[in-house]
C-alpha cells in the first residue's frame, strides 16, 4: 500500500466538518450485508482501537481549527463494543477539535447489544442521537436475512432508550426482504406509529456480489418489481399519515429530525472519516481507507496513514456528484445555488436531459428548483444517469 501523506493535500477553507468513525465488528453476520466488518473479537477489537486513535492522532494539525458539526459511529455494530472505548473516541476528538455545543452525535446500535449502561455511557459521552437496526419486525423475515434479534427485542431497546428519556431515535428497516408483503409493511407502521422514533430508514435491498444472500439467491423468494413498488408507495402514504415527511428517498423524519449528518454527504460538505474502509471527502479530494486489519495495523505501527485509495476530483465529477445527490433529495437541486457553485448555466448545459424527462413526467420545476416526481422516484436512476456527463 503506498503511503501517502495526506495532510499535504487536503485543506479547506470551511471550519464545519463532519466526522465519521467506523466500527469493523459484529456478533453475526447478516446474509446481506456488505459492509466492512467482522465476527467480534475481544483481543482485535482493543487492538482496533489502539490504532485508531492513533489515526485520529495523526490528523490532529488539521482538527484544530475546525468545528464538528455531526458525529456518525457506524459499522459494523458500535452498540456491540465496549463503551469505554466509544468513549475514549470522544475524548480523542474532544482534544483536538470543538464539538459544537448543538452537534448531532449518532451512533449505530443493534436491539440485542443495547444495554442500560452502554446507554449511560453514550450519553455522557455527548452521544444524542441513536440509529438502532431494526430491519424488520416480522421474526420469521428477521431469522430469513440473518439477523439475530427479534421483535420483542426490538421494542425492549425502544422501551430503554425511553426509560433514560431519549427522544430522538431512527429506526432503520428495509424493504424488498425475501416473502416480504403488503401484510409485513402494514405491521412495521403499526409498530412505527406506537413506538414514535423521530426518523424512519427504509432502504431497499440491494443485492450485493460477495453476500450470502447474492451467491444463494435462488434459494431466496423476492418480490417482483411491480410488488416492491407497490409496497414503496403504501409505504410513502403510511408514513406520511405518521407524520414522517420524506426529505430523500429512503429517509424520513418528522418536523426538525432530518438526520443532519447524512445531509451533508448529500449536500458534499466536508467530511473526516477515521477506521478501516472509511472514507472521507475533503473539497474535491476523496480518499478512503483500506478495509484490511493488517494493513491498518501496520501502516499506523508506522504512523502512516492507512489511506487505500486516493482520488482529487475534476469539475465535472463534482458537478455529477452534485446533481446526483441533489435529485435524491425532496427538496431537489437549486438551480440559482448551482450556478453560483460551478460557474455554469444550468438550463445551457442540460437543456436535452431537462427536457426529457420533464416530457415523461420524472422531474418537475418549482421555484426554481429542480426535483423528482412522485413518478420519478420509481426512475430515479434512469434520471440520474441521463444528467450523468
Amino acid at each position: 500500500m503506498k503511503k501517502i501523506n495526506i495532510l499535504d493535500k487536503i485543506s479547506s477553507p470551511d471550519k464545519d466538518l463532519s466526522i465519521y468513525i467506523h466500527i469493523p465488528f459484529c456478533i453475526k453476520r447478516c446474509f446481506y450485508c456488505d459492509f466492512c466488518s467482522s465476527i467480534l473479537n475481544k483481543e482485535k477489537e482493543e487492538e482496533y482501537f489502539k490504532y485508531l486513535l492513533r489515526e485520529i492522532d495523526l490528523y490532529k494539525e488539521f482538527l484544530k481549527d475546525k468545528e464538528i458539526v455531526s458525529v456518525f459511529i457506524g459499522g459494523g455494530t458500535p452498540s456491540c463494543v465496549d463503551s469505554k472505548n466509544i468513549l475514549n473516541i470522544v475524548d480523542r476528538l474532544n482534544k483536538y477539535s470543538y464539538l459544537k455545543k448543538d452537534l448531532e452525535f449518532t451512533i449505530e446500535a443493534n436491539p440485542n447489544s443495547l444495554d442500560s449502561k452502554k446507554l449511560d455511557d453514550y450519553l455522557s459521552s455527548g452521544i444524542n442521537r441513536f440509529s438502532i437496526g431494526a430491519q424488520s419486525f416480522n421474526d420469521s423475515l428477521l431469522k430469513k436475512i440473518g439477523r439475530i434479534h427479534n421483535k420483542k427485542q426490538i421494542i425492549s431497546s425502544i422501551e430503554l432508550l425511553k426509560e433514560k428519556n431519549i427522544k430522538n431515535f431512527s429506526l432503520d428497516l428495509m424493504l424488498g426482504l425475501p416473502d416480504q408483503n403488503l401484510k409485513d409493511i402494514e405491521e412495521s407502521l403499526r409498530y412505527i406509529e406506537d413506538l414514535n422514533p423521530k426518523h424512519i430508514s427504509y432502504y431497499s435491498l440491494i443485492l450485493e456480489e460477495n453476500t450470502y444472500m447474492y451467491k444463494n439467491r435462488s434459494l431466496f423468494n423476492f418480490a417482483s418489481d411491480t410488488e416492491d413498488r407497490k409496497m414503496y408507495h403504501y409505504l410513502l402514504k403510511g408514513l406520511d399519515n405518521l407524520n414522517f415527511k420524506q426529505y430523500e428517498i429512503s429517509n424520513f423524519a418528522k418536523d426538525r429530525y432530518e438526520s443532519k449528518h447524512n445531509l451533508r454527504y448529500w449536500r458534499l460538505k466536508n467530511y473526516l472519516s477515521f477506521g478501516m474502509s472509511a472514507a472521507s471527502n475533503i473539497e474535491n479530494i476523496r480518499f478512503k481507507n483500506t478495509e484490511n486489519f493488517d494493513q491498518y495495523f501496520s501502516s499506523l505501527k508506522d504512523h502512516s496513514f492507512p489511506i487505500e485509495d486516493f482520488e482529487i476530483l475534476d469539475k465535472i465529477d463534482r458537478i455529477n456528484e452534485y446533481i446526483i445527490m441533489a435529485l435524491r433529495l425532496n427538496k431537489g437541486l437549486n438551480i440559482d445555488e448551482f450556478n453560483k457553485k460551478f460557474d455554469e448555466d444550468f438550463f445551457k448545459s442540460y437543456k436535452k436531459e431537462f427536457d426529457k424527462n420533464t416530457k415523461l413526467g420524472l422531474i418537475k420545476l418549482d421555484n426554481n428548483n429542480l426535483s423528482l416526481t412522485s413518478l420519478g422516484l420509481d426512475f430515479s436512476n434512469q434520471v440520474e444517469l441521463d444528467f450523468f456527463k
